[in-house]
């Protein structure tokens, strides 16, 4: 894995994310109450022994750059590094990224200063463990230029993803963006050729992207240079490599999760409440997920009934009610409270006793969520402000609501309070 240079895509401006995304890039949202979205790709590469690692991004990206910096230092008597590359102007271009490919383009003649033999280009904002090294050596016995790594998919989700079609041998042939009716039965295939049993081929006949690659070094400088018109890997670059050169997939068969909306974040953070088994376990001996340490007090909890809930480092709950929720570092929830499918994110930093004391003197609202307040199927963001005798319910089932001057935004029936928002006591929601 020496010969490998991991490249991660930060994404765009993460419109699908916000209001999550308003002050920070997405890979650095927060997730599972301690981890940021980058640390998953970041932490594959390192367990899979890739340690010369580059981010791109170019919104938001100061919480991005120090969580990174504070996190990922590796010893001087080795070439391991993560570091981010954000947008610039360059004498070769004025622009912003333009797409996955146009940001890999206008860093080119830093990734070709490496000497390596392979690019493993991953996504930023997927939850999933993967071995790259499976993935690396399958492309090198195949002999590819490039190779994707692909998910077996059932009929029923098939039309919500682009998909391929692969010969006897594995490589890619075609290619289809959600494709419906006939043109839908067109791309079945024998997934049973990259390795799936008789039965799991028989279930999921259809083979998906996860929008992650493996470039041979010469092969990504060629086509980035030759087709300087083409934005995007998925939709333009791959699709038309398939014809010129060796083309592979190899079948990842383990739980992957696009968490790059509102809807699917929500989802897949409670998911891991549940009980015996979570589909994603971050209790991995062999393969953990690393983060920032914060050296933060054990967490304090006074009276209160937890169920099918995660716990973040730091947090101090009273005579609560805590059910299928994560609260992230440093939550603070007082006395009377009832939190039900909840991700709370937690703060950045504690509230002095004495200066929450002054502050309700004053009608200031302390940190955290007050007393008497009840929250369900909410996400509230880094540092809010929630009073006391507050419900945020979502007590009129509105799907849709843009109320960033109150505080939060309603996404697929979820209520978002934004990072640093106050809501004043006795508000219902």
């Amino acid at each position: 894995m020496k010969r490998v240079l991991g490249i991660i895509l930060g994404g765009g401006a993460g419109t699908r994310l916000y209001p999550l995304t308003k002050l920070r890039a997405k890979p650095a949202v927060p997730l599972a109450g301690k981890y940021r979205l980058i640390d998953i790709p970041v932490s594959n590469c390192i367990n899979s022994d890739i340690v010369k690692i580059y981010v791109l991004t170019q919104f938001n990206s100061a919480s991005l750059n120090r969580h990174i910096n504070r996190t990922y230092n590796f010893s001087g008597f080795t070439e391991g590094f993560v570091e981010v590359l954000a947008a610039q102007q360059t004498p070769e271009s004025a622009n912003w990224f333009q797409g996955t490919a146009d940001a890999v383009r206008q860093y080119l003649r830093v990734l070709l200063d490496w000497d390596v033999d392979q690019y493993v280009i991953l996504s930023g904002d997927h939850l999933y463990r993967m071995d790259y090294r499976l993935f690396v050596e399958r492309h090198r016995e195949t002999g590819a230029d490039i190779t994707l790594s692909v998910v077996p998919i059932d009929e029923k989700r098939a039309s919500d993803f682009g998909l391929m079609k692969i010969d006897r041998d594995g490589r890619i042939i075609d290619f289809s963006e959600k494709p419906k009716g006939d043109d839908l039965k067109k791309m079945q295939v024998d997934t049973s050729v990259l390795g799936l049993d008789p039965e799991q081929a028989k279930r999921s006949p259809y083979i998906a992207s996860m929008g992650i690659y493996v470039f041979n070094k010469e092969i990504l400088s060629d086509l980035l240079i030759k087709s300087p018109e083409k934005t995007d890997f998925g939709k333009e670059i791959i699709p038309a490599s398939a014809k010129d050169y060796n083309v592979q997939a190899y079948l990842f068969d383990g739980y992957w999760e696009d968490i790059g909306t509102i809807e699917s974040f929500y989802d897949a953070n409670l998911a891991l409440t549940r009980q015996p088994q979570p589909p994603f376990s971050f209790y991995h001996k062999e393969a953990p997920i690393y983060t920032r340490a914060r050296y933060l007090p054990p967490t304090k909890l006074v009276d209160c009934h937890l169920t099918e809930s995660m716990i973040g480092e730091g947090c101090i709950l009273k005579s609560c009610r805590i059910h299928h929720s994560v609260l992230g570092v440093r939550s603070r929830v007082e006395e009377g409270c009832v939190i039900e499918d909840t991700l709370i994110m937690g703060s950045d930093f504690y509230e002095p006793f004495a200066e929450r004391q002054s502050g309700r003197k004053r009608g200031i609202i302390s940190l955290g969520i007050g007393r008497d307040t009840m929250v369900r199927r909410a996400i509230i963001d880094k540092n809010a402000r929630i009073g006391e005798n507050v419900k945020i319910l979502n007590k009129d089932h509105v799907e849709e609501s843009n109320r960033e001057s109150e505080g939060f935004y309603i996404r697929n029936g979820i209520v978002v309070v934004l990072k640093n928002a106050v809501i004043a006591d006795g508000t219902v929601i």
